[in-house]
């Protein structure tokens, strides 16, 4: 089994005084690891407390390796994080952290190069020098190249999205992104995802519609999936969860229905739980019935 690599951000998500790891490619691969797949993950925290901190948590869960630098200015990222009557979380960025700062080094691009797929965001381009890090590998690997667009206001440009979605063969989005992004409503969706396919020439398109479940556009076919019923907890993850699944079973070469339900199955999961990373294996994957 090839490896996955997941490249961006790692952080501190505060839900008051209370501290998790989290940061959307992190999450990914914290996900891709519980569920059997080979992965690797390439950040840069802090020289800090905070940083330590993130360097055993990614020990803990079999993600640390020499893909995480270590900055000696820029410190590591603590986000403040809202939940609302619904659990629906929002946050709030500070301006320059250190996985703002990630440098392109021989281990990271040889990491790329022996990927068999690698999976990037919008919110850890939002500096120069990690865009331009991330673009330099995406031009150096056959890898499949997976974007999970993510938008965090202010934190994106529209070129910048636009720069790694024309990179992409496979697209994630939200149907708020793609209400952004694609236009329309959810009446004309597929019509909007059809259109914008034509323009990007990703190969793989998925839109999540939160309870609603998820669309994906793949191999010149539309695949639907309603949801699943979940009592939310937060949200915070959910999304992160359901793009690991879906990235397993493409890379195991699942068929598309049925990648579309697990991975609706363990959003509908993690949405249940407390923070982005809750604990799971086998068992529980199989206790949902999928």
């Amino acid at each position: 089994m090839k490896n996955i690599l997941c490249f961006g951000e790692i952080l501190w998500d505060a839900f008051g005084d209370e501290k998790t790891a989290g940061g959307a490619p992190m999450n990914v691969a914290r996900h891709l690891v519980q569920q059997g797949m080979d992965v690797s993950f390439a950040s840069r925290v802090g020289d800090d407390e905070s940083g330590n901190g993130l360097v055993e948590f990614l020990k803990e869960s079999g993600l640390y390796s020499n893909l995480l630098q270590t900055d000696d200015k820029l410190p590591t990222c603590e986000v403040k994080v809202a939940l609302d009557k619904d659990g629906h979380a929002s946050y709030i960025f500070p301006d320059v952290v250190s996985w703002d700062n990630i440098k392109l080094e021989k281990t990271l691009i040889e990491a790329a190069q022996n990927a068999s797929a690698i999976v990037y965001g919008s919110l850890a381009c939002r500096q120069d020098i990690t865009r331009d890090t991330l673009l330099n590998l995406l031009n150096e690997t056959t890898a499949l190249k997976i974007f999970d667009v993510n938008l965090r206001p202010p934190h994106y440009t529209l070129s910048t999205i636009e720069t790694l979605a024309a990179g992409a063969d496979v697209i994630k989005m939200n149907e708020d992104e793609a209400a952004m992004l694609i236009g329309g409503n959810t009446e004309n969706l597929k019509e909007n995802i059809t259109e914008f396919q034509k323009k990007y020439h990703a190969k793989t398109i998925c839109v999540t519609r939160g309870e609603h479940g998820a669309m994906a556009w793949h191999d010149h076919e539309f695949y639907e999936h309603p949801g699943c019923p979940a009592n939310v907890v937060d949200t915070v993850g959910a999304g992160d969860s359901f793009l690991a699944t879906f990235i397993a079973g493409l890379v195991e070469g699942k068929p598309m229905q049925k990648i579309l339900e697990k991975a609706c199955y363990i959003g509908a999961f993690v949405a249940g739980k407390r923070g982005a990373n809750p604990v799971y294996g086998e068992e529980q994957i199989e206790a949902l019935k999928y």
